[in-house]
């Protein structure tokens, strides 16, 4: 199913059951994710993937969003640095990555060809994150 179909449609929409109103003690970032939840998928920026991402909320109708943006610029600045989007994409669960297997040979592909300079100026231990994803990508060939 190619998810990027689906660009007026929402998470609540999509990601079967809708979600419950947060709580009134909910944190702001649970607000959050509650609010994109009803955002069309074609609204989305680096930070609202980032923020899905991270939090393994309907990774896949984000992740494909967060592949075509990393694709044109891999070390992307979605929030904090350059590369938090692609390192929130990397560290989703490899069953997640198992479901989109195209995409995740795609970002393979890119990743491997950062200049090292590029992936030495990540957060420590990004390099190391980077790394692994390619080769549990590799693995399952």
């Amino acid at each position: 199913m190619d998810h990027l179909l689906h660009l007026d449609r929402t998470l609540d929409e999509l990601d079967r059951p809708c979600w419950t109103p947060p709580a009134a003690d909910a944190t702001h970032l649970m607000r959050k994710v509650h609010a994109l939840r009803q955002v069309r998928l074609g609204e989305f920026g680096p930070a609202d993937l980032r923020i899905l991402i991270s939090q393994q909320v309907a990774l896949p109708y984000v992740l494909p969003l967060a592949v075509r943006l990393l694709l044109e610029e891999p070390l992307l600045d979605a929030s904090f640095y350059g590369g938090d989007l692609l390192l929130a994409a990397v560290r989703a669960p490899a069953a997640a990555w198992a479901l989109l297997p195209d995409l995740n040979t795609r970002l393979r592909t890119v990743i491997t060809t950062l200049p090292e300079t590029a992936v030495a100026d990540l957060p420590r231990g990004g390099a190391e994150e980077l790394a692994r994803f390619v080769a549990r990508a590799e693995s399952l060939r």
